[in-house]
């Protein structure tokens, strides 16, 4: 009978357990990429009394309850901030302390810090790989994630130039002959904008027209020579000269006024084996211009796109992939020991964790703009309250009924 003591104690003690898991699971019912807590309980080993052998069994109690954290998927919700991300699936951000430990986390709400570092809001850095020029090597180790914050990006001088057109077929050879004219802006070593003019004549043949490229005068010191040619096309209206094999017009630009390098802009007449210009029937008139430079630029934007990927946009319109998120994967999360500020660390039962790209490797995907919520119920949370409050109060009630049970048996002896 005195065992009943320890037996509801045990109880008493299991169940305070159960209750302070309920009561962290509504704490964190607001906290974004929370995952919550279950209780086991289980019991401990038995006694057995009397001859037989185990005719008789009075157990021992309760064990501490065992907490098991529950990596189920939360509700994907979208969020104000550019930088917030959601993982949905399987995978953890990486992230590293202060002192250098590295941590796991699905909390998705990110932001910058005065070093431009990629941070949770409490301040511990995001993992990934940096960008180069715009490219990003995922086969280097991960590092911090440094968004470019308040720079100026450098101007692209303009190496190569393209026009998708068509020559009108009917047009006359004349005199005067038809000509149809069109330009594009190009940009030199310092940014300053130039103005590339491109004309053409019909010939007197009727599938040729001649062309001619000139550089603006007012931006030379001296005479820009126009760079000319022939462009022959056959019956079907497609262009038979300049082929790939010859070498493509080169406008060799010097003596800017602006003090820029020199230029040397390259016109693709080409894409690949397949011809821009064609000669049909229609209207002359450009489809499309392209060019590769750029004038210098501030940085206007950041923000995290789908994928995990960090992109910077800036004043020019260009986007350019800034760096990317890592992410990891764990054969078994539920042995991860939670660190605080919504984070977790390995534990001895933890397996290696996997670092790759999202969607990967049987990675979630991230989300970009959006938080995940808590997977914490407050439905199921008050009911198991009310559970555990009850088996609370069943077991005080034991102690209570033993005691008196008790004090009735030292009466006996009176």
């Amino acid at each position: 009978m005195f065992t009943s003591f320890s037996t509801a104690l045990s109880a008493l003690g299991a169940h305070t357990t159960a209750i302070d898991v309920v009561g962290n699971n509504l704490a964190n019912l607001n906290t974004p990429g929370f995952k919550r807590s279950a209780v086991s309980f289980f019991d401990l080993v038995t006694q057995s009394l009397g001859a037989g052998l185990g005719e008789t069994q009075v157990g021992f109690g309760v064990g501490r309850p065992l907490t098991l954290r529950q990596f189920s998927q939360g509700a994907i919700q979208t969020s104000a901030g550019p930088l917030d991300a959601a993982i949905q699936g399987d995978g953890f951000f990486v992230v590293k302390t202060a002192e250098n430990r590295v941590l796991y986390t699905r909390g998705g709400n990110l932001q910058v810090d005065i070093g431009g570092n990629l941070t949770l809001a409490t301040g511990e850095r995001v993992q990934g790989w940096p960008s180069t020029n715009g490219r990003v090597d995922t086969n280097q180790p991960v590092s911090d994630v440094v968004v470019p914050v308040g720079t100026l990006k450098a101007p692209v001088a303009t190496r190569e130039v393209s026009l998708d057109l068509n020559l009108n077929a009917a047009a006359s050879a004349g005199p005067p002959p038809d000509q149809y004219s069109t330009s594009i802006e190009v940009f030199d070593a310092l940014g300053m904008s130039h103005v590339v003019r491109f004309t053409f004549t019909k010939g007197t043949n009727p599938n040729e027209w001649e062309y001619s490229a000139a550089f603006p005068d007012s931006s030379l010191s001296a005479p820009f020579t126009p760079v000319t040619g022939t462009l022959t096309f056959d019956g079907n209206g497609q262009m038979t000269s300049p082929t790939a094999a010859d070498a493509p017009p080169v406008l060799n630009v010097t003596g800017l006024r602006s003090g820029a390098a020199d230029m040397q802009i390259t016109w693709r007449l080409l894409n690949g084996q397949t011809p821009r210009v064609t000669q049909y029937a229609q209207q002359s008139s450009v489809s499309a211009l392209s060019q590769d430079g750029s004038p210098s630029a501030n940085l206007i934007r950041v923000g995290l796109a789908n994928g995990g990927q960090i992109l910077a946009q800036y004043s020019n319109g260009q986007q350019i992939v800034a760096g990317q998120v890592a992410m990891v994967t764990i054969r078994n999360p539920e042995s991860l020991i939670a660190s605080g500020n919504n984070t977790f660390q390995l534990s001895a039962r933890t397996a290696l964790p996997a670092v790759g790209l999202p969607n990967t490797g049987g990675r979630g995907t991230v989300i970009g703009g959006a938080v995940e919520s808590s997977t914490v119920d407050i439905a199921r949370e008050f009911t198991n309250l009310i559970v555990y409050q009850r088996g609370y109060q069943a077991n005080a009630r034991v102690v209570t009924t033993v005691d008196e049970v008790s004090q009735e048996t030292i009466n006996l002896k009176r």
